[in-house]
């Protein structure tokens, strides 16, 4: 009997050593995680609860004090509805140019793999050089853009891009179309590239035409790829903190001061860091909520085409 239980004994042995050797291959994962993550989640947490100055840290226990306060202030509305009018207005027009140019470098056309190559320079431009060509382009006394309109007769006078309001936000959403659609290009395209060609010459034999193809072809199969491109995009856009700063600094007189924007002014500005941490975490409650709604519509959706 004892004979019998040494392989047994031996399985379970092996299995307990491949488990500690699980562990200890994923511990170092684990705690580089909890140093960049969770710790600072944390300890933003903590500082919400806070009234700290930022130089020598010294801080106070006011509970939820910093929480009312910011639910009360216009400020913080303000640049949460800055902060969605950038992304929505931004993620929209990547979205659109993205899929039209994914469209377009999916052709035969000419120098196709050349052109394919050059739509990625805006994205992996540094965001600093690029706001620094854009803010030359935009400047009203010796602006190129100013230049090119005055010649052609589209406006009398040069055009205060930067420094008025609709025109600072106009702008600023069009540099972040310009520098952050190639994404959308880069994933739709790769999944242009896997649709069969046997669905597109079904539907010519049904009838259809290029408008048709697309929407009863191109778009559905487009669905999936692009559900986590705009996930994607909504969360790295919302957060968009350089750009914005670069670009307009959140002026005209804050009218394009974003929640990041707001953060950074509040703890290195005003030396408010429990204020700013406050809002931080309003800016993540806002990303959580958003994430939800829309992981939970494309639950909803995929399990309703899996049933059908």
């Amino acid at each position: 009997m004892a004979t019998a239980s040494l392989p047994g004994m031996g399985i379970r042995s092996l299995e307990s050593t491949y488990s500690r050797l699980g562990i200890l291959l994923i511990a170092p994962a684990v705690l580089l995680l909890i140093a960049t993550i969770v710790y600072p989640l944390l300890y933003a947490l903590w500082l919400s609860l806070n009234s700290v100055y930022t130089p020598t840290q010294q801080s106070t226990f006011v509970g939820l004090a910093n929480y009312r306060d910011m639910l009360g202030s216009p400020t913080f509305w303000f640049s949460l509805w800055v902060t969605i009018v950038w992304t929505t207005s931004t993620l929209i027009l990547q979205i659109l140019c993205g899929v039209g140019m994914a469209l377009l470098l999916n052709e035969k056309i000419t120098f196709r793999s050349a052109a394919r190559s050059l739509v990625l320079f805006p994205y992996f431009v540094s965001t600093v050089v690029a706001v620094l060509v854009w803010r030359w382009l935009f400047n009203d006394l010796y602006g190129l853009l100013n230049q090119v309109l005055l010649e052609l007769h589209m406006v009398d006078a040069p055009v205060n891009w930067l420094g008025q309001m609709p025109n600072a936000m106009i702008s600023i959403v069009l540099v972040g179309t310009w520098k952050y659609f190639p994404f959308v290009v880069i994933a739709v395209l790769a999944r242009l590239q896997t649709i069969p060609l046997s669905l597109y010459e079904a539907a010519r034999m049904d009838g259809a035409g290029p408008f048709g193809r697309f929407f009863d072809v191109t778009l559905p199969q487009l669905k999936e790829v692009l559900g986590v491109v705009i996930l994607l995009r909504i969360i790295w856009d919302f957060k968009e903190f350089d750009l914005l700063y670069l670009m307009t600094g959140g002026g005209p007189v804050n009218q394009t001061r974003s929640v990041p924007l707001l953060v950074y002014q509040q703890a290195f500005g005003l030396n408010q860091m429990g204020a700013a941490s406050t809002s931080a975490v309003g800016m993540m409650v806002v990303m959580g909520v958003l994430m939800a709604a829309y992981l939970y519509r494309s639950q909803r959706t995929r399990s309703h085409d899996a049933s059908r």
